[in-house]
């Protein structure tokens, strides 16, 4: 018996030591990014200026990493998985996106999750899925971690972020804006470090400019995170319209749009619950943009299946315009959560 408790005092050590080791590894390369960086622009050079009274077709859509179609589940929201089943079925889902994509013909895309190099997606990179050969491109990291130790198996390496592209529109400049992380140490090492993708659009005759704002806020937290991430996010939307220039605002809001709840009550309260995002969430004369017609998220507590009466829905993705960018349509088209756990939505505008 002493010689056992002696094995497994052993063990236990070993154990301790590799977890605080694992601990400190994490905290020393942990993701650090600056209040406000630079990103790089990429793609080609043959590009035109808006120009002022053009409509323009904007599709927003959470990607869901290539991982999270209707096959998948995922465990935060109460299923089991942690990654795609193998490659193939990322690959699979991947080419369903970027069909649906190309069929939208958007001018801009205003995508979240899009991997670059993570495990969960076996490391590929998502962003070649996207824009044509004279599309410009901007893309913002909002997860990277070396090794995500949770859950088991463990999710591994993530680098994953929001990604904007042009089709045939020049880009003058990009930045990432951080958003507030509610997280502490440790457990702020493995975890999201959330930000705003804002993309600087030059208009022909004018020294304005179209300001696109690709978001992602807060989904695991209390409330208090997307909170405070809702008032930043308004309060630079502000400025940049203070500035003079128009400004497109899309993406998940993990935060229910209104008049969503009374088409898609909440079935389980122990399970997932998205933040409530009010009508007011902008001053006077700003425009929500948003179709509750067709739900734009689904709940992951399972693979989906559209006949199951407990199947969870939501209304989370959608757009903020300026009053000085005319709203046309919006719509959420409909694809059956097929390649993601999100529709994409389409947006129709003109700067005024």
């Amino acid at each position: 018996m002493k010689k056992l408790l002696q094995v497994l005092g052993i063990l236990l050590l070993v154990i301790l030591t590799a977890a605080a080791a694992l601990l400190v590894w994490l905290s020393v390369t942990e993701f650090r990014p600056r209040a406000v960086e630079k990103v790089e622009i990429s793609g080609g050079s043959e590009q035109r200026a808006l120009k002022q009274g053009e409509e323009l077709k904007l599709l927003c859509w959470n990607i869901g990493y290539g991982g999270l179609g209707k096959y998948s589940d995922f465990f935060m929201d109460g299923g089991e998985n942690v990654a795609a089943a193998d490659e193939a079925q990322v690959r699979s889902y991947m080419d369903g996106i970027k069909k649906t994509a190309e069929a939208a013909g958007a001018d801009f895309m205003l995508l979240q999750e899009v991997d670059a190099d993570s495990s969960r997606s076996y490391g590929i990179d998502e962003r070649t899925y996207f824009g044509g050969s004279y599309a410009k491109s901007a893309y913002a990291m909002n997860y990277s971690c070396k090794f995500v130790p949770f859950p088991l198996p463990p999710i591994g390496k993530v680098n994953s972020g929001l990604y904007t592209v042009s089709e045939g529109y020049a880009i003058d400049q990009a930045e990432r804006r951080a958003l507030p992380c509610p997280f502490k140490w440790p457990v702020s090492t493995a975890n999201l470090k959330r930000c705003l993708l804002l993309t600087y659009l030059p208009i022909e005759g004018s020294d304005k400019q179209l300001v696109l704002v690709n978001l992602h806020l807060e989904a695991y937290d209390d409330g208090s995170g997307k909170l405070a991430q809702r008032m930043l996010l308004e309060q630079i939307l502000v400025e940049e319209y203070e500035k003079g220039n128009y400004v497109i605002a899309g993406g998940d809001f993990n935060s229910s749009f209104q008049g969503s709840h009374a088409l898609y009550p909440i079935k389980n309260p122990d399970l997932w619950l998205p933040g409530a995002l009010p009508d007011n969430i902008m001053p006077e004369g700003w425009t929500l943009a948003y179709d509750v017609s067709v739900p734009t998220c689904r709940l992951l507590n399972q693979p989906y299946d559209p006949e199951d009466e407990a199947t969870q829905y939501y209304v989370i993705d959608g757009y903020i315009l300026s009053p000085n960018v005319e709203l046309i349509s919006v719509e959420t088209l409909d694809e059956g959560f097929e390649n993601s756990d999100h529709n994409p939505v389409l947006l129709k505008a003109l700067l005024k």
